[in-house]
């Protein structure tokens, strides 16, 4: 499964835009409860406008706020920026630490995020354990666990550690464009051979190539081998949830 899941999603990566491991901290506690477009959407100005953890450690909180307001919960987040800045200047020397142990410590980091970060940041490998890595790891029978530290454990335990950041970003471009939440697009991927939850989904053609999304949409149900017309023009603008 992984193998084919590196076939069919050989552009996955990190959506979040970034350019280094502070613009990706900050990136990521945005993105809790927000889109990944939303936050990249926001993001521009404000990494304009804050470059260093000095500048998030002395940040005015009502132009931080305003700047960041789209994401929704933008007080705690706010919060969460100008804390992290204080503790990388006072602890870290306004450096963002390549260590999970040190990672965690941070104030808006938690494990997952901490991932995200190393994975993408520092390439040192890490299995990011979001909703969608959570739930298509659960019908996929990898893993019966529930708490993202131990499916993070079991997954880890099934996969080369080299793999672990580029299999969570097929895992999740997965489950943003082919296997839905509601209602997943069975009869249209690549996985429908060797998955045991197959049939959660329509399986005929044309209405399961109807629920792929993303610009690689018809290229999706090739590798699944439908008829790449079957997808709407719609589906193939659509952003990934």
């Amino acid at each position: 499964m992984g193998r084919v899941l590196a076939e069919t999603h050989p552009d996955a990566h990190c959506e979040l835009d970034h350019d280094g491991p502070l613009q990706l901290a900050v990136a990521t506690i945005l993105s809790a409860q927000a889109t990944d477009k939303k936050v990249n959407e926001v993001t521009p100005k404000l990494f304009a406008r804050y470059r260093t953890a000095e500048d998030y450690a002395a940040a005015d909180r009502a132009e931080v706020e305003e700047l960041i307001h789209q994401t929704g919960f933008f007080r705690n987040k706010t919060t969460s920026l100008i804390n992290l800045g204080r503790a990388l200047v006072e602890r870290y020397d306004g450096q963002v630490p390549g260590k999970l142990t040190d990672l965690v410590t941070l104030p808006g980091i938690g494990r997952k995020t901490a991932n995200v970060i190393l994975g993408n940041a520092f390439d040192v490998p890490g299995i990011t354990v979001d909703t969608h890595f959570q739930r298509l790891t659960h019908r996929w029978k990898w893993t019966e666990e529930t708490d993202p530290v131990k499916i993070e454990h079991a997954v880890g335990a099934l996969f080369p550690k080299r793999d672990w950041t580029m299999l969570s970003h097929r895992v999740i471009f997965h489950g943003r464009r082919v296997c839905h939440a509601r209602t997943p697009a069975c009869g249209a991927c690549t996985l429908a051979p060797l998955c045991p939850s197959y049939g959660l989904g329509p399986t005929e053609a044309p209405a399961a190539a109807k629920l792929l999304k993303g610009p690689r949409a018809r290229e999706l149900a090739v590798q699944a081998g439908i008829d790449p017309t079957l997808v709407p023009v719609a589906a193939v603008a659509a952003e990934a949830p």
